[in-house]
């Protein structure tokens, strides 16, 4: 994500187990691991991830983050990159406030989609 941060610019933050309410459920040596990544830069949002499941993910692998813009825009995708896949995380509201799923479609490809629907948040 340092790449990226020096190629498109912007803010980057990263999160790491530890600091996150999964750190308990992780062993102690991953707690240091970042868990997500999100890079911003006006209107681009880039998220990425190597963890699926509760695991990092080893080699050449890599999870999409795709940010909508609406509940109706998330249904709809996730709707269909389900066809023929197989969803890992049915869309629900996550303890971060986001609606949020994860599935892996046809091709192999894992997809994370979210959608920050500030209602959602306390």
């Amino acid at each position: 994500m340092t790449f990226y941060k020096e190629c498109l610019g912007g803010e980057l933050f990263l999160l790491t187990v530890g600091d996150s309410p999964l750190a308990d459920q992780m062993p102690a040596d991953a707690r240091e691991s970042i868990l997500h990544s999100t890079l911003t830069n006006g209107a681009l949002v880039l998220k990425a991830c190597d963890m699926a499941r509760g695991h990092v993910i080893k080699g050449p692998s890599f999870s999409l983050m795709l940010e909508c813009s609406s509940e109706e825009e998330i249904n709809r995708f996730f709707s269909a990159l389900s066809a023929g896949g197989e969803v890992s995380d049915p869309l629900s509201v996550k303890f971060w406030g986001s609606t949020f799923g994860e599935v892996t479609d046809k091709y192999g490809n894992n997809w994370m989609l979210t959608y920050e629907n500030t209602m959602h948040r306390e």
